[in-house]
């Protein structure tokens, strides 16, 4: 039997694991497909490239809270709220749910405080993230003038709201600036073990760019790599002399066919794969960790044990090299349009402890002036109550008007609020930021003119904010 290089790899398991093994044909794909585009002139890969000016950022860790966080009742404290609990609110009100909306007002049922040398007020949901009100840039005043979940995630993770096909920022930035590891991909997803989020892998996807960009994701539960490692028969020297093999016939096929930059690049993809062998295996093996450390993330509760272990792989990551990654819950669970006494209790039960652990973890390594954490969700909640009978079923209808997030990190000022909403929460009304503005900014820590950045898509010269207006955020930035 005659096996080719790609069959041999495959049928003699030598361990590259699915993960490597997508990741290496994707950059492969790519390349295939640029050879026919005759517009797209330069090269498209993951080697890294010079940034427009001198960046704060090289990596970011977003923790993205799919459903809509109730600001009010978590980091944006109203007092006018809670004193006209009860009442009719006077302004005209978009519901996404019109037959259970009501305009009673309903005051948040959690008391906020003063926290940390700043004096952010932060929810007694949140006492974790309140402990490092000294390090993030709480932002009360975003807005992406729609309701919807999926219009607003799309908005906040390719630039126009609503639109499929759009590259997310993690590609354009893989685009702009490349890779900084050879042995891990650059944009990594760790997903619920509950499921897909809301708007499912269009969460990653690279849109109208090559493969190579969209995000790698890696499995929710043990084993995260599948058939990482070589069967025990094949490991050591005979998997050396497997590869060894493998890269004589390389070599054999690559000196009857000189100036195939396409076979160099699978050369050069199987090596990488080798590589991937070692490098993921170490990368997400926690227990390298102290005891301490699996502490801070809350690795010994139940409550916190698998968020804590996603935050905790992240850091390893872009320890690592790794530019992107991007932590997803199951569904929705911050959509709290009733029981929102239970609801919402939970999933901060759930998540506080281990994001607070990573700003605290990066910082105490000295990781954190140049790793962007990034916590928050496509768009917030009403001042007003969604009616599902008896009060204790109450809860929140969305709010796309004004919500927080918080941002921590690589260039971000520390320690501060910007932005306000109005006094019952609904509207941002100081220091208004889309996610086009939160684009530009986040492209500007990491060394990139948002707008000078260009994609050639099909001919069609494409930027990440698709034309629409967008600021560089210069208030939150150190």
């Amino acid at each position: 039997m005659i096996y080719s290089r790609r069959a041999f790899l495959q049928q003699q398991a030598m361990g590259v694991g699915s993960l490597a093994l997508a990741w290496l044909l994707q950059q492969e794909n790519a390349s295939a497909k640029l050879k026919k585009i005759s517009a797209q002139s330069e090269i498209l890969d993951l080697q890294p490239k010079a940034p427009h000016h001198q960046p704060k950022a090289k990596a970011m860790i977003s923790l993205f809270q799919h459903g809509g966080p109730s600001h009010m009742d978590l980091t944006d404290p109203k007092p006018e709220l809670t004193r006209f609990d009860g009442t009719d609110y006077k302004e005209d009100i978009a519901y996404s749910f019109a037959n259970e909306a009501s305009k009673k007002l309903m005051g948040t049922r959690w008391k906020f405080s003063k926290h940390g040398e700043c004096g952010t007020e932060f929810s007694e949901l949140l006492p974790q993230t309140a402990s490092i009100a000294d390090d993030i840039c709480l932002i009360r005043s975003m807005h992406t003038g729609a309701n919807g979940h999926e219009v607003s995630i799309r908005y906040f993770h390719g630039g126009i709201p609503g639109v499929l096909g759009r590259a997310h920022f993690a590609s354009w930035l893989l685009y702009g600036l490349g890779s900084e590891t050879q042995d891990l991909p650059a944009y990594m997803v760790l997903t619920d073990p509950g499921g897909h989020p809301v708007d499912g892998v269009n969460n990653w996807s690279s849109g109208f760019m090559p493969a190579m960009y969209q995000g790698t994701v890696v499995r929710p539960k043990e084993p995260r790599i599948l058939n990482l490692q070589a069967p025990a028969h094949l490991r050591g020297r005979p998997q050396q002399q497997g590869l060894d093999f493998l890269q004589a016939l390389n070599r054999r096929h690559a000196n009857r066919f000189p100036g195939a930059d396409d076979l160099e690049a699978r050369i050069a993809s199987y090596e990488l794969a080798a590589r991937m062998q070692t490098s993921a295996h170490e990368a997400l093996d926690i227990s390298r960790e102290t005891k301490a450390t699996h502490e801070m993330y809350g690795l010994n509760d139940e409550t916190t044990r698998e968020y804590g272990t996603r935050c905790l792989i992240a850091r390893r990551l872009v320890e690592r090299g790794v530019r992107f990654v991007q932590l997803f819950l199951a569904g929705q669970p911050w959509d709290n349009h009733n029981n929102l006494g239970t609801t919402l209790p939970s999933v901060c039960r759930r998540t506080d402890k281990p994001s607070a652990a990573l700003v605290k973890d990066l910082k105490q390594r000295g990781m954190l002036d140049e790793v962007i954490v990034h916590w928050g969700g496509e768009i917030g909640r009403l001042p007003v109550t969604q009616n599902q009978g008896a009060p204790e079923k109450h809860g929140r209808d969305h709010n796309g008007q004004g919500f927080s997030i918080w941002l921590a990190g690589g260039g971000i000022k520390p320690g501060m609020v910007h932005g306000a909403t109005d006094d019952f929460g609904h509207r941002a009304v100081e220091g208004v930021v889309t996610p086009n503005d939160y684009q530009a900014t986040l492209m500007h820590l990491f060394g990139l003119q948002w707008d000078k950045l260009v994609f050639d898509h099909s001919g069609r010269e494409e930027i990440i904010t698709a034309g629409r207006n967008a600021k560089v955020v210069t208030e939150v930035l150190s």
